[in-house]
């Protein structure tokens, strides 16, 4: 009894799996073969409507077939469609250049009229441009964070810290005093322009 059900479960298990592994022909391809026929013809004076086909059979040009895709397996045996590897490589391409996207800072302000700038994009990349722009004006840095996206800077010999934060693919830059007040607006104001003209994407 063991053995009989044993040898029923390994019939199945290689009827479901070898098939498909060892590519026997199934007949998926037999499309490949067919031949052109001519319309049915009706004997002489008999009474029949005539017929017109549904679904008739397109004219291809034998070009297109000869340039075709091969929708067929490695042995050439069964149907079988490709597999989407060129498309995930060219997804995965513009998944990296969107992650290093990043778009022209906005002079914005907030509800309290303090000045910020608003950029789009990465914020890792949005920091670095931050942080080029800043010593191409040559603004002396006194600190920056390790763990967050903001620098302390030394700007006519007052001190202020300039902060990144984020709310999804939207970034803020504002500049607050070193007791995390927000700075005074004109002097924000003239920093944060001073960033937005000289922003190097």
């Amino acid at each position: 009894m063991q053995l009989r059900f044993g040898l029923t479960l390994a019939l199945s298990a290689f009827s479901l799996v070898g098939c498909s592994s060892m590519g026997i022909n199934n007949g998926s391809l037999d499309y490949k073969n067919t031949a052109s026929l001519e319309p049915l013809k009706y004997p002489e004076g008999s009474m029949v409507r005539p017929a017109t086909p549904l679904y008739p059979a397109p004219v291809v040009d034998p070009l297109a077939i000869e340039h075709a895709p091969k929708l067929e397996n490695k042995k050439g045996n069964r149907f079988a469609i490709p597999r989407p590897d060129k498309a995930q490589e060219n997804t995965s391409i513009n998944s990296q250049n969107d992650s290093t996207n990043v778009s022209r800072p906005q002079l914005v302000r907030d509800g309290n009229q303090n000045p910020l700038l608003k950029i789009d994009g990465n914020s890792a990349t949005i920091w670095q441009y931050t942080l080029a722009t800043l010593s191409s004006l040559n603004h002396t840095v006194v600190g920056q964070s390790k763990n967050s996206y903001e620098v302390t800077i030394k700007v006519d010999q007052k001190v202020y810290v300039l902060r990144l934060t984020s709310v999804g693919s939207s970034h803020n830059l504002a500049v607050f005093n070193a007791d995390n007040s927000f700075a005074d607006q004109e002097k924000a104001a003239e920093l944060l322009t001073q960033i937005y003209q000289n922003w190097p994407a």
